[in-house]
């Protein structure tokens, strides 16, 4: 017997919406207001530099890109495969996909400094470019989501799992692309690994479920929706079954690399002598940002309390923003190496490490960009029936129908 959902509008006179979607606008007004000081002023106003070109901005862009692929999937789960217990917010996870996706393009948009040149990527289409293939990838992807999201508004069911079958796959093949662009960088020891693709894939996942888990309880909490707690446990085991395919990748990855003689420097930079960078990998990343929530949710006690499963979904967050930025940036610290076993002095610093801290102004676009998710998150359930008025496990909503 197939189960049936009734999701509608929130009313949004409550002082704590006010208050959220106040919050939400005003962090939300810092990325368009950051931005035209970017434009006018130049890239030199930030911490990026001819070294290190790629900053903050394109950490977040790869950072939400991955959480709207995880979402998109997540989305998908009870159309494509079957699994009901992820039927009632499906279509938050569908609106959490799109506004990411959207937060994500306007970071890369920013990072180019130059908006009025957008559409430069679809009139000079480049097929052995992973720049080129992924402005078309994104575009496609974000139409998808929100015909998708459609689908679901007018219960077209058999419209809806082929859309959903399409949508995974999308997510994974424009998130396998995002991965792309490090990892054919082969010039770049830190960049250049087959594994970047999947592995981007496993923290999008990870990233996607732990962001849908606090996404849940709080819409529900807050809008005094009946949350069957049963959710929260379920993906939080869910969550942790990610972290773990991500911490595999990342000790293949760097065993990988260790192993080559020509990666030791590289290696041993990120893994041992790097000093901030080595400390964000080991205390960061592995232990507070995957292990510590692994273990939260995996274990007996911890995994069937909502308290810690928001924690450890807070953790995973954090862990994979800092996946993201050690991937990015140590890359660029590292000199280039074009003449091995020579030293190289200029004026330009070559085969010098370079620096890089994130600048305020970075800092605040970021939190624009949360901020335009939040407010557009808000705004759109509002709007549209996109809550339920019951969350409840699936057996119990076989016995109410």
């Amino acid at each position: 017997m197939a189960t049936k959902i009734k999701h509608t509008r929130i009313e949004g006179k409550s002082s704590a919406y006010l208050v959220f979607m106040i919050v939400a606008g005003a962090l939300a007004a810092l990325s368009p207001l950051s931005a035209l000081y970017l434009f006018f002023e130049g890239h030199h106003v930030t911490s990026m530099t001819n070294q290190v070109p790629w900053g903050m901005p394109i950490v977040m862009a790869i950072y939400l890109i991955g959480a709207s692929a995880g979402s998109l999937v997540l989305s998908a789960m009870s159309s494509v495969f079957g699994r009901a217990e992820y039927k009632p917010f499906s279509r938050m996870a569908a609106l959490l996909a799109v506004l990411l996706i959207v937060a994500a393009l306007m970071a890369i948009i920013m990072d180019w400094g130059r908006p009025d040149r957008i559409l430069v990527p679809f009139f000079h289409f480049q097929p052995r470019s992973m720049f080129s293939l992924n402005a078309i990838l994104y575009s496609l992807y974000m139409a998808l989501g929100i015909v998708y999201l459609w689908a679901m508004f007018h219960n077209k069911e058999k419209l809806e799992r082929l859309l959903g079958l399409c949508a995974v796959a999308l997510a994974i093949l424009v998130h396998s692309g995002t991965g792309a662009i490090f990892g054919f960088v082969y010039v770049r020891e830190l960049y250049n690994s087959p594994l970047l693709p999947p592995s981007f894939i496993a923290a999008a996942l990870s990233s996607g479920t732990a962001l849908m888990i606090i996404t849940l309880h709080y819409t529900f909490r807050f809008t005094g929706r009946k949350l069957d707690e049963r959710h929260v446990h379920n993906l939080g085991k869910l969550m942790g079954v990610f972290i773990l395919v991500v911490i595999y990748f990342i000790f293949i990855e760097n065993v990988t690399r260790s192993y080559a003689p020509k990666n030791y420097e590289a290696a041993s930079f990120l893994l041992l002598h790097g000093g901030k960078y080595t400390a964000y990998f080991w205390i960061g990343l592995v232990l507070m940002g995957l292990v510590v929530p692994a273990i939260i949710a995996l274990n007996g006690a911890t995994g069937k309390s909502v308290r810690w499963i928001l924690a450890a979904s807070w953790l995973q967050l954090a862990g994979v923003m800092l996946e993201r930025y050690l991937i990015v940036i140590p890359a660029q610290i590292l000199p280039l190496e074009f003449f091995p076993n020579k030293e190289i002095t200029s004026g330009f610093l070559d085969g010098q490490f370079a620096e890089y801290s994130v600048s305020l102004l970075e800092w605040i676009y970021s939190l624009g960009l949360a901020g335009v998710v939040m407010f557009g998150y808000g705004l759109a359930i509002r709007l549209w029936p996109m809550v339920p008025t019951e969350a409840a496990y699936p057996e119990q909503l076989l016995k109410t129908n």
